[in-house]
């Protein structure tokens, strides 16, 4: 093995110590490197410098410059060459896996919501490195892979229950800014464990768009569906109804209160808020209808749009009240999506405007695949021992109520 012998001069390390320390340690590192990497050249080629032995193997052939960058700084390294086998060293086996790891990081930072500016501005702190907001962005293609693999899983479970939504970013596109839909479904199993199941970005909410969504989800697996939760937009509805024709739609009852209430004089908004929760909590079909009615008599007069509004939109909201009792509170509302939805949009702050839809689909899909992995690591819904089961008892009168909402669609 070669001997490695590194020679350092006092008075220029002092000198340079007392002048810039940062530049001093850089200095002493590259000195140090430089010989770790003779000593490999030596060691590989049997033989010193302008020494003949028998055991050499090979002979020099130069050297080339190449970076390294460490914590103190990118330095410059000195790397021998060798005339008929490549030279191998540990140094810049090291730098590599450095520099994977350093990549990974990148890209996790700006799916943590960190602009591409940030990162870059941080990145040149910790590794004396600048790197351009281009650059990051290469960098956060590698996240590609994942993204994809997750999007076109195949669906193999059953999912009696799905949750859709949209939500909308700003992005790039043509030398215009667009804003984009970023359709979401999140669904449970058979146990009570979430899964978003599908995500896709589109021009804008649409019938078209919307049938194109659940298509997909349709064609990648998903099966065993009894109900569909979301807000009472017309493509969606429509979409259900072309894709889906024997799950009824479970409108969520806090977006309806939200319509009612903004159709309602201010100082009846808080009363009319816990009269509809109340009704929402009722234990029958018939005592949330004896509560509607009871609404309606009392407030008719002073918020006739808000009552007619309740009046229309009642069966749709109530069509949870089919399932068991313990499971109808998880499955009312699309809130949890909600607070995805929320959460993509904090982490889009830093971003602002996205380059295109690829870097949208990208980035949110990160996301997506973070929130998908913290649904999985606990059970979400917590029902009665045997509930899940009853559903198949009540896959007829779901058809039902399935039916008759598609005839009010059409009647529409």
């Amino acid at each position: 093995m070669a001997q490695l012998n590194i020679t350092l001069n006092q008075d220029e390390i002092l000198q340079l110590l007392s002048e810039n320390r940062d530049q001093a340690f850089r200095d002493l590192l590259t000195a140090c490197l430089n010989n770790v990497l003779k000593a490999e050249s030596a060691a590989q080629l049997g033989a010193e410098p302008y020494e003949r032995t028998e055991e050499r193997t090979d002979s020099r052939n130069g050297t080339r410059e190449r970076p390294l960058t460490t914590r103190i700084g990118k330095i410059i390294l000195t790397v021998p060459r060798h005339r008929d086998q490549p030279f191998k060293t540990l140094v810049f086996d090291n730098y590599t896996r450095s520099e994977a790891a350093l990549i990974a990081s990148m890209a996790e930072m700006v799916v943590a919501g960190v602009s591409t500016r940030k990162v870059s501005d941080v990145m040149e702190t910790l590794c004396g490195k600048s790197f351009s907001r281009s650059t990051v962005s290469e960098v956060c293609k590698t996240l590609d892979d994942d993204v994809k693999t997750f999007k076109e899983r195949t669906l193999t479970k059953e999912y009696p229950f799905v949750m859709v939504d949209a939500t909308y970013f700003k992005v790039r596109e043509d030398h215009r800014v667009k804003s984009k839909a970023l359709m979401i479904a999140l669904a449970t199993d058979l146990s009570g464990n979430r899964e978003i199941v599908g995500f896709d970005v589109y021009d804008n909410e649409s019938n078209g768009t919307w049938k194109s969504f659940f298509e997909s989800l349709k064609t990648r697996g998903l099966h065993g569906v009894r109900m569909i939760t979301s807000d009472a937009h017309d493509g969606i509805l429509y979409g259900i109804s072309e894709t889906y024709p024997e799950v009824p739609w479970q409108r969520c009852q806090t977006h309806f209160s939200r319509n009612i209430i903004d159709k309602a004089p201010k100082q009846y908004q808080t009363a009319i808020h816990d009269a509809l929760n109340d009704m929402y909590n009722s234990n029958t079909i018939e005592d949330a209808r004896k509560k509607r009615d009871d609404i309606i008599s009392e407030y008719g007069d002073i918020a006739e749009k808000a009552m007619q509004c309740l009046d229309e939109g009642f069966e749709s909201i109530m069509t949870v009240m089919v399932l068991p009792e313990s499971m109808r509170i998880y499955f009312r509302t699309s809130n949890h999506l909600e607070r995805l939805n929320k959460e993509l949009k904090r982490r889009s702050k830093v971003i602002g405007i996205f380059p295109n839809a690829e870097s949208l689909n990208r980035l949110m899909g990160s996301v997506i695949i973070d929130q998908n992995d913290r649904y999985s690591a606990r059970r979400s819904v917590n029902c009665r021992k045997g509930d899940f089961n009853e559903l198949y008892k009540l896959v007829q009168e779901l058809k039902l109520i399935a039916d008759e909402q598609h005839k009010m669609l059409k009647a529409a």
